[in-house]
């Protein structure tokens, strides 16, 4: 099979294409045909060594996980309705690759007339928006600051708040031009005085971190809620005691793991959502498999918007 190896830690030119013996599937495994693989901000901190506790793997690796494609060959034990299904799911092995090795205790069928670019983007981001919610509800009239607006969880979440105004924070102007066409008000963080265009919010979702996560958190009114899941900037955002007394409530980064149990209904939750068109995910550039260093250079550098795929 045709794959990206990452031979070490370091920049996006440690991702080399390679041909590795294709897999077949143990007990309870499906092999499948990979159409598309996400890239996503864990790739690139696992990539450059700086993966968070519990995601550390020793190169050489195939980086990455999820993946959706079609069901092409079934390990002992799984019945034959799987052969021929469209699903996504998440890679044992690693995702950038043309074939891969899944479970199917997490293995998702594609409900009908959903696309599979449409279905990957929302395996884990859509999954993640929901439990964010979940975890900090947000309610009808609530201020909403969302940060970064238009990556691939961010702009699942913006839509997701019901009754509620939604900031997205994005960089450059086309950026706010985007987030406009989609209905949401955004706010360019790319200026050095955009928290003075935000008067105050009720909740902020940070997946940022940083210098940006900070001038966020303070934006948040008394009673606001807080809740930190990404550091795309290479650092958390810390939440100094007097803020974690005059807000409501502060999740940071440590609740992503609470979420994982209950990931297979929101994953569902999250699919049926788009099937019915009530989520609708952002697909910004496919690249070749091979070309998964420039995916990787084009996602550190936020060029681009959505989802980033790889496409074998």
């Amino acid at each position: 099979m045709e794959a990206i190896m990452a031979t070490r830690f370091g920049g996006p030119e440690v991702l080399t294409p390679v041909t590795l013996p294709t897999p077949e599937p143990a007990e309870g495994h499906l092999r499948v045909d990979v159409a598309y693989a996400g890239v996503g901000w864990l790739d690139t901190l696992i990539r450059r060594g700086d993966a968070p506790p519990g995601f550390a793997v020793t190169p050489p690796y195939v980086p990455g996980g999820a993946v959706a494609g079609t069901v092409t060959a079934l390990g002992p034990g799984v019945t034959a309705d799987w052969l021929g299904a469209r699903v996504v799911t998440r890679a044992v092995a690693g995702g950038y690759a043309d074939t891969a090795i899944a479970d199917t205790g997490f293995a998702f069928r594609v409900p009908d007339g959903l696309g599979l670019p449409e279905a990957l983007a929302v395996l884990d981001d859509g999954s993640t928006a929901l439990a964010l919610l979940e975890k900090t509800p947000v309610t009808a009239g609530d201020d909403v600051l969302v940060l970064p607006g238009l990556g691939g969880l961010g702009s699942l979440l913006v839509q997701l708040p019901r009754d509620a105004v939604v900031i997205a924070a994005v960089r450059g102007p086309e950026k706010v031009k985007l987030a406009h066409d989609l209905g949401v008000r955004a706010v360019d963080y790319g200026s050095p005085d955009w928290a003075s265009e935000v008067p105050g919010v009720d909740v902020v979702f940070d997946g940022v971190g940083g210098a940006l996560g900070a001038a966020a958190l303070s934006l948040l009114r008394d009673g606001g809620r807080f809740s930190g899941y990404g550091m795309s900037s290479g650092t958390p955002t810390t939440v100094p005691s007097a803020d974690h007394r005059r807000l409501a409530s502060v999740a940071d980064m440590s609740q992503l793991p609470e979420f994982w149990p209950e990931t297979p209904r929101r994953v569902r939750q999250a699919l049926s959502e788009a099937a019915a068109g009530r989520l609708i995910p952002l697909i910004g550039r496919t690249y070749p498999l091979t070309e998964a260093a420039a995916a990787h250079t084009d996602f550190e550098k936020r060029r681009a918007v959505g989802k980033i795929l790889l496409h074998p």
